[in-house]
């Protein structure tokens, strides 16, 4: 890529937690992330899918594989590590979970910027990494896309909610949350996608195949709208929280994003994926 004008201040390290073979809009966040030059990538973690998507045996797998294919598509000189979690929830939390230990690892290096884990599925493998280490809660900040402001259904929340009660129920753990009725505002049309993605080189190429190869049940309809909120989280690490809007929780330790800056968003990300293409040309 184009070397910045400037040198851009690194606000934070960062673990991503998805679910990456699930809603194509995280592999389009993971690309973002990758690419930004406010945070450090410190490590790329997979989580299990919602049986919406087909049975869930070989979905954290599949969906590392997803991320590493990614991670060396963009390339670069810091190429972060991919760690596949569990395939269903555990309630104890012991199982061998890699994507964990991971998180674990990252929380526990001591390093000058601070840790955010970003997530935005279920909070599976955040549950088990505070299951591992409970320690690691005041070392670390969790930014998650999930819950919600009122009633109804919430697909992350809803695909392991022991995991989201545990987690969200963690004392001295900082949290950024992004609720259904925040991330639902990064609503883009399936045209628009197509031809943003189309402009963007052998990136765009590749993340709009992961639309339309999407495993969806058969006769399944697409609507002409798809929110990409997994990219929320960015405008706490790689940008700036000061043109959204946040209420602060009574605890003093939530920050729940309610009105989030589109424009600043997806304009960096757009800008960073036509460098980026321009680079490979």
């Amino acid at each position: 890529m184009p070397a910045e004008p400037w040198r851009i201040a690194r606000r934070c390290r960062v673990v991503i937690d998805n679910d990456w073979a699930g809603d194509p809009d995280g592999l389009v966040a993971l690309a973002h992330h990758l690419l930004s030059p406010g945070h450090r990538v410190e490590a790329v973690t997979s989580s299990l899918l919602s049986p919406v998507f087909g049975p869930p045996q070989g979905g954290a797998a599949t969906g590392a594989a997803l991320a590493t294919e990614l991670v060396e598509l963009i390339g670069g000189a810091e190429r972060p590590p991919v760690h596949a979690g569990v395939d269903v929830p555990d309630d104890g939390r012991d199982a061998p979970n890699d994507a964990a230990d991971a998180i674990v690892r990252a929380a526990r290096r001591d390093d000058p910027l601070p840790l955010v884990v970003v997530c935005a599925g279920p909070l599976t493998n955040v549950a088990a990494a505070l299951h591992r280490d409970p320690g690691i809660a005041e070392r670390m900040m969790l930014s998650w896309v999930g819950g919600a402001l009122g009633a109804g259904p919430e697909y992350n929340r809803d695909t392991d909610p022991d995991a989201a009660a545990q987690v969200l129920a963690t004392a001295g753990l900082r949290r950024r949350q992004f609720p259904v009725e925040t991330y639902r505002q990064c609503a883009w049309s399936v045209a628009q996608l197509q031809d943003a993605f189309e402009g963007c080189g052998d990136l765009g190429a590749w993340l709009w195949r992961r639309f339309v190869e999407l495993p969806l049940p058969e006769g399944f309809e697409v609507d002409a709208v798809w929110p990409l909120g997994d990219s929320c989280p960015l405008i706490g690490t790689a940008l700036g929280t000061g043109s959204s809007t946040w209420a602060e929780g009574a605890d003093g330790m939530t920050r729940t994003c309610t009105r989030v800056d589109t424009s600043l968003l997806f304009g960096d990300m757009l800008a960073l994926f036509r460098r980026h293409a321009g680079a490979r040309s």
